[in-house]
């Protein structure tokens, strides 16, 4: 018994964990200054994604001000990405970050899906302004 539970152990062990699906972006990508509450139409900050899951055939990108969550600011843009890299700044168009007042947290999801369904969700925040 003890002998099984062992070659368990090993054979559990020796199977590479997944890596973990992220996506970053370094800054806002030299958007137009912006703090009237009146956003701009930008492109994209260029992202880094990390650890696809396997199978994934498109990645969909939506922004969120977690400060007034109910606010549309577009950038739910489908992409075909098939393998970590990056996405290009530009590659789409969405309201830029542009708080009344004070500084806001925005929060760019990454949803993968594969044959439709999702497969994994990435998060990456930052403030603006910085």
């Amino acid at each position: 018994m003890r002998l099984f539970i062992g070659a368990i152990f090993v054979a559990l062990w020796a199977v590479p964990a997944a890596a973990e699906f992220k996506i970053s972006f370094a800054n806002w990508g030299g958007i137009k200054s912006c703090t009237t509450g009146r956003p701009n139409t930008v492109g994209n900050p260029e992202f880094v994604v990390t650890g696809l899951p396997a199978g994934t055939t498109t990645v969909q990108f939506k922004i969120k001000d977690l400060d007034v969550p109910n606010y549309n600011h577009g950038g739910s843009k489908k992409l075909k990405i098939s393998q970590d890299g990056r996405v290009a700044a530009g590659t789409f168009k969405y309201k830029s970050p542009c708080p009344p007042s004070g500084t806001h947290t925005y929060e760019w999801t990454a949803t993968a899906r594969a044959d439709g369904k999702v497969v994994g969700k990435a998060k990456a925040a930052r403030k603006y302004p910085e």
